[in-house]
C-alpha cells in the first residue's frame, strides 16, 4: 500500500520532481515457474487522475487517451494537499474490470522521461 506523501518522496527523489516525465502503469505478473518472482507484463501511459474523498484515495487512471499525464501536472495539485490528504492511499484505475488496483512501488527511465507505478493483476 503506496500513500500520497510517499508518491510525492518518490518523486522528489528520484527524479527532482521533473515536469516533463510522464506517468505510466508497469504491470508485473507472477512468474508461472516462481510465484515469488515477478516478471514485466507491459506497460501503458496513464492520463488522468482524481481525489476520492470518500474512500480516501488518489485515483490515478488510465483511459486509453493519447495524452499521457505527466510529473508537472500531477505534481503541482498534490502538492498543495493538506496532511490528511496526503495519508490518502494511491491507487489505480485501469478499466471496469481493474478499478481500483493496489500500487506495488515506484520506478524511472531517466533515458525515456518516464516514473512508473508498479502494479500487480
Amino acid at each position: 500500500m503506496k500513500f500520497i506523501i510517499d508518491l510525492i518522496e518518490d518523486i522528489r527523489v528520484e527524479i527532482g520532481n521533473n515536469p516533463d516525465f510522464t506517468i505510466n502503469a508497469m504491470l508485473l505478473k507472477e512468474d508461472v515457474n516462481d510465484p515469488q518472482k515477478l516478471i514485466y507484463g507491459g506497460e501503458a501511459g496513464l492520463n488522468s487522475f482524481t481525489l476520492d474523498e470518500a474512500g480516501r484515495k488518489l485515483m490515478i487512471k488510465f483511459n486509453g487517451s493519447t495524452e499521457i499525464l505527466t510529473i508537472g501536472e500531477l505534481i503541482k495539485h498534490i502538492l498543495i494537499y493538506d496532511m490528511d490528504k496526503m495519508m490518502y492511499e494511491a491507487r489505480l484505475n485501469i478499466n471496469h474490470q481493474h478499478n481500483d488496483i493496489e500500487v506495488l512501488g515506484f520506478g524511472k527511465s531517466i533515458e525515456e522521461k518516464k516514473y512508473f507505478i508498479f502494479i500487480k493483476l
